[in-house]
């Protein structure tokens, strides 16, 4: 049976919130943790996990996601099935949720995990190709693609960034781009035009992506409707990420320009007693293993909150 009212309520389940969950029911604060859906987040749609600490030869992303579950488990951590409609910060002392039902709870204190979502190109191909050939991380996948050519999707600054890692493994990179320059910075294009590998389709968008059981092409058309099949073993789909804000006052929690929140370095937001971890943060850097750090840090200032009110 839940509760009306909870000193910490954790909102989205990938593995910030996992993270954030594990630290808040071994304190045995007394929590809940929101999800909408299956706990894990984007990590679900991960095909393979390379680079997390503690798996040398890697881990799918539903075994770690599994693990992550059933370690905050054994600590008893308290999880809800539902979705938030709103986050109501008007009261002084308590946060409100407004679930979908109508039905409110209320906490103490709060740790946003929602995350964010890669923009997909919403093309034939492209979601039975995910984890197959078709990813939306350069720095996560990379090595996977030893000596092959891949494709780049995008202009901006992640997306030649991505490119110029990519190279480190990649025999070839092919960025493609929809206009006729970049939208990069300029030192950025520089380093890219630099570089032997990787080259450039200009004013051209993907129609199609294919293959059987892994990439093995694109389809592209040009702004004059001429149409090409470039073969490539890879595409990185890299037209930026959307943060999963709808529930959130994103004015009073002064998101920045692409609706993403900022926080000090402990994930403090601006307002008392709100933290924010993961992919919902403002930040560079969007990876699992610094989401699971920021969900451990989110908790500790949660305490230290909850402490203060005493």
């Amino acid at each position: 049976m839940q509760k009306k009212h909870y000193e910490l309520v954790i909102l989205g389940g990938g593995p910030a919130g996992l993270s954030a969950g594990l630290y808040a029911a071994r304190a045995r604060l007394d929590h809940v943790l929101i999800e909408k859906g299956a706990t894990g987040g984007q990590v679900l749609l991960t095909d393979w996990v390379d680079n997390y600490p503690g798996f040398p030869e890697g881990i799918s992303g539903f075994d770690l996601v599994d693990k992550m579950t059933a370690h905050a488990k054994r600590f008893d951590l308290n999880t809800l099935m539902t979705q938030v409609s709103r986050v109501d910060f008007s009261d002084p002392k308590y946060k409100r949720l407004i679930l979908d039902d109508g039905s409110e709870m209320s906490c103490d204190a709060l740790i946003i995990c929602t995350g964010a979502s890669a923009n997909t190109l919403n093309v034939p191909g492209e979601h039975d190709l995910r984890g197959k050939g078709v990813s939306y991380c350069g720095t996560c996948d990379a090595p996977f693609y030893r000596n092959m050519h891949v494709a780049v999707i995008g202009g901006g600054n992640t997306a030649i960034q991505e490119a110029e890692y990519l190279t480190k493994f990649a025999s070839r990179v092919t960025v493609i781009h929809r206009r006729d320059e970049l939208r990069a910075t300029k030192i950025l294009q520089e380093i890219a035009f630099a570089n032997s590998k990787i080259d450039f389709i200009w004013n051209s968008r993907v129609t199609s992506i294919e293959g059987k059981n892994g990439v093995e092409g694109v389809n592209l058309i040009d702004t004059s409707g001429k149409t090409s099949t470039l073969a490539v073993e890879g595409v990185f789909v890299l037209i930026g990420v959307t943060p999963n804000n709808e529930a959130l006052p994103l004015d009073l929690l002064q998101a920045d320009k692409w609706g993403f929140i900022p926080t000090d370095l402990e994930t403090r937001t601006s307002i008392p007693g709100v933290m924010a971890a993961g992919d919902i943060r403002s930040k560079a850097v969007r990876q699992i293993v610094n989401a699971v750090g920021e969900g451990a840090t989110a908790v500790l200032a949660a305490e230290a909150y909850l402490q203060s009110l005493k």
